[in-house]
């Protein structure tokens, strides 16, 4: 049915205009603007460059300026193609030129780009199958009478989720089965939120081998996925654990005082009838589903096994020779992995052909906003290295590192990130666009690189867990409807102890590298 709708009559006045509310633009938007921003910004930035050692790292102290012979076509150029290259740019071996008909190294983010959409397809089919929302709903429901190992258990597994996969938004799923639970337990909605937000938001923060992070932002550092997971898998352990210990407090504190609550209770929160559904049965986990979940584990640690440099991380060198049996994958070969592995998790689960089709075609569709994230930040890069301005920026902030301890610098890598993460909330988008500046100060500060993607991703993760430009924090108070205010409320004095156990990890990484 449609309808109409008809002015003010004769002598009415004119009806206020709605008042339009302010939104903050999505990543592609924010991108978009940086990229014309950094356009028209590298007129005013005079061309410079490092000298280069073997390794490709610039030199500290070679800084020099170069003559600036580019035409406003060529720069024109530049800004037309910026997508374009962010994707499969090609670097020129002798003028470091970068463009789609040139030959030399490739400098898009094809690798990454393809391998975001692959691990996009996996998960979708993981998620098709309904082996994993089932086998988080029985273990919730298995330890439905004892909250604390509830609240923990949850949160543990979204952590390792998080931490692994970048398991986030997908939580959205759970808090019609996880608030009821909470509730008929005796806690309330905000000890769900906090169940849910920071349990997998803790695991996203350390990103051990989150190939959405960590991944992006070691492919921009150059270095490989598995440099620093040693530091990122002890940073997860205590944070964790501090994080789970901080929820339970929190809980047992409301269980005891119920007027202690943070979130207050709505109407027929405490009734009996939330606990008897709270007690009904949930699907049983079938041989099938059993069996999915332990094929996802195994594809995981495989691919923890492929990227890790054994012979580093074992005997602390990280020049040490590779070990025969290591692999040394990156994102072609994972993109190739995750690929198979979509496929074959769906003839396991018995999907069929068509269907499994359009799920594997539905799980990329679903995830090439954050791989075109990812090429219109590489497009970012591309045009400040053909101005020949990346060196000069490094330069101008090369007096920060100078004198500076190599704890200090990790610190001041991860404060300077923060609003970096607040304005590009897109991980993927930050790190493609922060890494190509901060990964050659780590060289400057005599700091492994790993340390700055740490640090990076701890700073994005931190801001993560309470930023309202984010849909998992926004969206999971509101399917709680637990007040954004209340949570903050909540969350502060965890944020507080967060960011200095951040601070002193990355200290401590940055000493011992």
């Amino acid at each position: 049915m449609s309808t109409t709708t008809t002015g003010p009559g004769p002598g009415e006045p004119d009806a206020p205009a709605p008042r339009s509310r302010f939104t903050f633009p999505s990543a592609l938007t924010v991108l978009a603007i940086v990229t014309v921003a950094v356009w028209l910004l590298a007129f005013l930035v005079p061309p410079g460059a490092y000298d280069r050692d073997d390794k490709g790292a610039p030199v500290e102290g070679s800084y020099h300026r170069v003559p600036d012979d580019r035409s406003f076509v060529d720069r024109l150029n530049d800004l037309f193609l910026a997508p374009v290259n962010g994707l499969y740019g090609v670097q020129d071996t002798e003028s470091g030129q970068v463009g789609p008909d040139l030959a030399g190294d490739l400098y898009g983010s094809a690798g990454v780009f393809l391998f975001v959409l692959a691990i996009g397809a996996f998960i979708t089919v993981v998620f098709a199958t309904g082996a994993l929302d089932r086998g988080i709903g029985r273990l919730a429901h298995r330890l439905r009478e004892r909250g604390a190992m509830l609240i923990a258990g949850v949160m543990v597994v979204f952590s390792v989720l998080g931490t692994v996969e970048g398991f986030a938004e997908e939580t959205l799923g759970f808090y019609g089965l996880i608030v009821p639970l909470m509730l008929a337990l005796g806690y309330d909605r905000m000890t769900a939120v906090g169940a849910i937000i920071l349990g997998a938001g803790i695991g996203v923060l350390c990103s051990t081998v989150n190939p959405f992070a960590t991944g992006v932002a070691s492919s921009a550092a150059g270095i490989s996925l598995g440099d620093g997971i040693v530091l990122r898998f002890a940073m997860w352990l205590v944070l964790t654990a501090v994080t789970v210990a901080y929820v339970i407090r929190y809980a047992t504190r409301v269980r005891k005082n119920p007027e202690r609550s943070l979130s207050g209770f709505l109407p027929g929160d405490r009734d009996g009838a939330v606990a008897e559904a709270a007690e009904g049965e949930v699907p049983r986990l079938t041989g099938l589903h059993k069996a999915i979940l332990v094929l996802v584990a195994l594809i995981f640690a495989f691919m923890i096994f492929s990227v890790v440099p054994w012979a580093g991380a074992l005997t602390g060198d990280a020049n040490a020779t590779p070990y025969g049996f290591e692999l040394g994958w990156s994102f072609p070969q994972l993109a190739a992995l995750f690929s198979c592995a979509a496929v074959l998790v769906g003839v396991v689960a018995r999907m069929g052909e068509q269907r499994l089709s359009s799920t594997i075609t539905q799980g990329a569709a679903d995830f090439i906003s954050p791989a075109l994230v990812i090429v219109l930040a590489r497009g970012v890069t591309v045009i400040m290295n053909n101005s020949r301005i990346t060196d000069t920026v490094l330069h101008s902030i090369e007096g920060v590192v100078k004198g500076t301890s190599s704890g200090v610098f990790a610190v001041i890598v991860f404060l300077v990130n923060l609003p970096l993460a607040f304005l590009i909330p897109s991980t993927s988008g930050h790190a493609t666009l922060a890494m190509p500046i901060l990964a050659p100060l780590a060289d400057f500060a005599d700091v492994s690189r790993s340390v700055v993607v740490t640090a990076w991703a701890a700073a994005s993760g931190w801001m993560n867990l309470w930023v309202p430009t984010t849909a998992v924090t926004i969206g999971g108070v509101a399917l709680a409807k637990v007040g954004y205010d209340k949570y903050l409320r909540f969350v502060w004095p965890l944020l507080v102890v967060l960011a200095v156990l951040i601070c002193a990890f990355v200290a401590v990484g940055a000493a011992l590298t």
